[in-house]
């Protein structure tokens, strides 16, 4: 029993720190790349130039850091099939951030396979995720979940130039929900 409590705590932390890291060498990288543009660019535009380890480290630590944090989901969720199936999905968009940063723009189109892939698992799994959690009666943070999910979406079905934004929207709102659900888990361990 110990030591699923100190699992669930690490995934906790895990969660927190996921964004944490992601986001600020995202925002690293934007301030060390002068020709960056949120409306003409993709964030993914920052994994080739000057910043390019920065980003792409930031993005594979994000990825490591989440997939602890969706595997202590899949122990938390037990006994809920939906839950379940939101952190495997989770878990595999762990992995394609993950290989967003390790296969930048210059790979080709392996990067797209993964960037394509992290947008679009995302709110799958948050939905999924959300709708376990107001079946099993945790409404409110279902239906934050559920609006997480749905602000990962939203941006997309704008017209962009540059795809940074809704790039950033999605992830954001991701990153707020990884934070509480976090906060969430490691304090569960107690």
């Amino acid at each position: 029993m110990l030591a699923h409590k100190k699992w669930l705590g690490l995934a906790g932390l895990c969660g927190i720190a996921a964004p944490a890291a992601a986001l600020s060498c995202i925002f690293l990288a934007v301030s060390m790349s002068p020709w960056f543009s949120w409306s003409a660019n993709a964030l993914s535009d920052l994994g080739v130039g000057e910043a390019a380890w920065v980003f792409n480290s930031g993005l594979m630590t994000g990825g490591i850091l989440t997939m602890v944090f969706a595997a202590g989901l899949l122990v938390a969720f037990r006994g809920r099939t939906l839950g379940r199936v939101g952190a495997v999905l989770l878990f595999f968009d762990a992995v394609a951030l993950f290989g967003i940063g390790l296969f930048s723009e210059a790979a080709g189109a392996i990067h797209g396979y993964f960037s394509i892939a992290f947008f679009v698992l995302l709110p799958l799994a948050l939905f999924l995720l959300g709708a376990s959690m107001v079946r099993a009666g945790s409404r409110k943070f279902g239906f934050f979940t559920l609006s997480a999910g749905i602000l990962a979406v939203l941006p997309w079905t704008f017209g962009w130039d540059g795809v940074a934004v809704p790039e950033a929207i999605s992830a954001l709102a991701a990153s707020v929900w990884n934070v509480a659900q976090g906060v969430k888990l490691y304090l569960s361990k107690a």
